[in-house]
């Protein structure tokens, strides 16, 4: 019973001020919902690369360090250092032992657009299989593809 308690008690979603060092000493916000179905370390890796899209994160900004940002988040550090690892993989990031976690992109864009092809041709079939048309795509991508492509402060 007691363990139930706990778990009822912990925040569902938490919105976590996450120190970057950049050079202009900025920082960004990671979301973390412990209430969702996608894996924290997914979370973690998804939040990073939309702050490398919206210029939160730039070339040769420094992550946290596993440890502080697993301490900070209060989850495992193995979360994090998965969702590191995958950033490595997918070429977002270099680890480095001195500097830990860099963001150094990897400008493979044919790789990227196979990459994206992927993942897109499995959402556009979910999407066909519940009526949404092509006109509805469209607009979509247009919506999101602007909302990064013009990110902007305010």
């Amino acid at each position: 019973m007691a363990a139930l308690s706990i778990l009822t008690k912990r925040q569902i979603c938490y919105t976590i001020p996450i120190t970057v060092i950049t050079k202009d000493g900025e920082y960004m916000i990671l979301r973390i919902d412990f209430n969702s179905d996608e894996a924290l370390y997914m979370q973690l890796r998804n939040q990073i690369i939309i702050g490398i899209a919206t210029g939160r994160i730039r070339e040769g900004d420094t992550l946290p360090s596993v440890r502080q940002l697993a301490e900070h988040i209060s989850i495992n550090m193995h979360t994090v250092n998965k969702a590191y690892s995958v950033l490595r993989q997918e070429g977002f990031v270099k680890l480095d032992r001195r500097k830990g976690a860099v963001i150094s992109l990897d400008l493979d864009k044919q790789r990227m657009l196979k990459e994206m092809k992927q993942e897109i041709a499995v959402v556009m079939a979910k999407g066909i299989c519940k009526g949404v048309q092509r006109e509805e795509v469209h607009d979509l991508v247009d919506e999101i593809y602007d909302l990064f492509a013009n990110w902007e402060e305010g």
